[in-house]
């Protein structure tokens, strides 16, 4: 195994994904974070604009400032939510749908192409262990009050 962390190597390879992805977006006139905005909108019933922001793990300040830069680009409106009258849904405009599809396309290349590098058995531990990573995190097992950290580099 060599010798760098669990950290490192995540950190790594995100940075490594969003440099590519942001790179491949310009091609289309756009974010990487425009196009993972797009991906998180339902396509049919558009999605509450309130639960955007923790479906795509953002804090609302940034993800106001996408949605406003997305609308006056003309790839979403928002319309009142008829479930909530408070609330508002973002829904994708016929240009949103069609550069929504960009995206897909580009991220269902990346997982093509991954898949043909790597093998079945590789790709499920990968996921098993992403899994276990954000169980970890999600029940609080890393860092906590009560938890003893095991010191290994004394």
């Amino acid at each position: 195994m060599k010798d760098i962390t669990i950290d490192y190597a995540l950190r790594a390879t995100w940075q490594s994904v969003a440099k590519m992805y942001n790179e491949e977006a310009k091609h289309f006139g756009t974010t990487m974070a425009v196009g993972f905005t797009l991906l998180s909108i339902d396509p049919k019933t558009g999605t509450p604009s309130t639960s955007l922001g923790p479906k795509m793990g953002m804090e609302a300040t940034s993800l106001s400032r996408i949605l406003k830069s997305m609308e006056e680009k003309g790839l979403i409106i928002r319309k009142p939510n008829p479930d909530d009258g408070r609330g508002v849904l973002i829904h994708l405009t016929p240009f949103g749908l069609e550069k929504r599809k960009d995206s897909k396309d580009v991220v269902l290349r990346f997982n093509d192409v991954v898949k043909e590098n790597v093998s079945e058995g590789q790709l499920d531990n990968f996921f098993e262990v992403m899994e276990t990573i954000n169980s970890l995190i999600t029940e609080k097992k890393i860092y906590s009050r009560n938890t003893k950290l095991n010191n290994h580099h004394q």
